[in-house]
């Protein structure tokens, strides 16, 4: 399938696996690479610069296909060394960078000085106009449903995505509630040149996740995950679990008293602990809705090859009929 995302990426199916914390390692983006689409390495997930570039470094030898790195900008407790991350992604010979959180403006020219596709993830109209403005190649479009941070405008994608198609010169891809080829095709009639999946992609036998992460999101319906943050303006899409209980009761008991500190000890430290040791009741890990959708954990190949082939019989065969009548 050919779109203004895959000719700008080089790859061979519009389907790009977003960048998630303590998921997105070189086994996981290699085989997206592989498979036709575009794999990515989350940044911050390496504890230093020089461990990333022995990720893009090993993730090299896994594939001769385009990856891309995620460099997400994001409220922190202890800020990244970003400078120094950047130019591990530029060293390393990366030609397509995700960028997230805060507008990634100043490091725009150290990013386009290096020849490298900007694609920033955006929840809102207004957002993805900025991108385009300062220079980005392109933008990932998150509707409401998204797993992770959805904004604050509470846009789902039915209608953020064809807002985006008349506004937007650049191309951009969907993002949020994307499963399988019926989300490819939808996206692509809404203006879409493309889809971006993060928790699909986690219930897949390459991810390197613990198997109790990929059972979870199986097991889960479209009713299962919850919002938290919403009082602090960081608003994140979790999966329910003992822990995101707890961060609720706090946000209750807080109400507009409540600061990121009080949620210090309930968020920080999560991820390694669900990730990699498999404990489900640790706290809050981002989740999309689309969990509803999920019922398999297939290898990274046969998902994207179903995909494309779903996502041909629909156009093929479902539309093309209904036109024809």
């Amino acid at each position: 399938m050919k779109t203004r995302i895959t000719e700008m990426l080089g790859i061979e199916h519009p389907i790009i696996q977003g960048g998630m914390h303590y998921v997105g390692f070189a086994e996981l983006a290699a085989a997206v690479s592989n498979a036709g689409g575009l794999g990515i390495i989350t940044a911050l997930t390496q504890p230093t610069p020089e461990a990333l570039a022995k990720e893009i470094a090993r993730c090299r030898d896994m594939t001769d296909k385009p990856f891309g790195v995620n460099l997400t900008f994001l409220p922190a407790f202890a800020q990244p060394p970003y400078p120094e991350y950047i130019r591990a992604i530029i060293e390393g010979g990366v030609k397509v960078v995700e960028t997230a959180g805060r507008n990634p403006e100043s490091v725009m020219p150290f990013l386009k000085a290096a020849g490298i596709k900007v694609i920033h993830k955006c929840t809102s109209v207004r957002h993805s106009l900025k991108a385009e403005a300062i220079g980005c190649d392109a933008v990932s479009v998150d509707g409401f449903e998204c797993g992770g941070h959805p904004g604050e405008d509470d846009v789902p994608n039915f209608i953020l995505l064809p807002r985006a198609a008349e506004e937007l010169k650049i191309p951009f891809v969907a993002s949020g509630g994307m499963a399988d080829g019926r989300s490819l095709v939808a996206a692509l009639a809404l203006g879409a040149e493309g889809m971006n999946m993060g928790t699909r992609f986690i219930a897949t036998k390459e991810a390197p996740v613990h198997e109790n992460v990929k059972r979870a999101i199986v097991a889960a319906s479209e009713l299962d995950t919850r919002l938290i943050m919403r009082g602090l303006r960081n608003t994140e899409r979790v999966l329910n679990n003992t822990g995101v209980e707890r961060v609720l009761r706090i946000e209750r008991e807080k109400g507009a008293a409540l600061t990121i500190a009080d949620l210090y000890g309930q968020v920080a430290g999560v991820y390694p602990k669900v990730m990699r040791d498999g404990d489900m009741e640790a706290g809050a890990w981002s989740c999309g809705m689309v969990a509803g959708l999920i019922h398999d954990v297939p290898t990274v190949k046969e998902l994207i090859d179903r995909i494309m082939r779903e996502a041909d019989d629909l156009i093929k065969q479902r539309l093309a009929g209904m036109s024809r009548a």
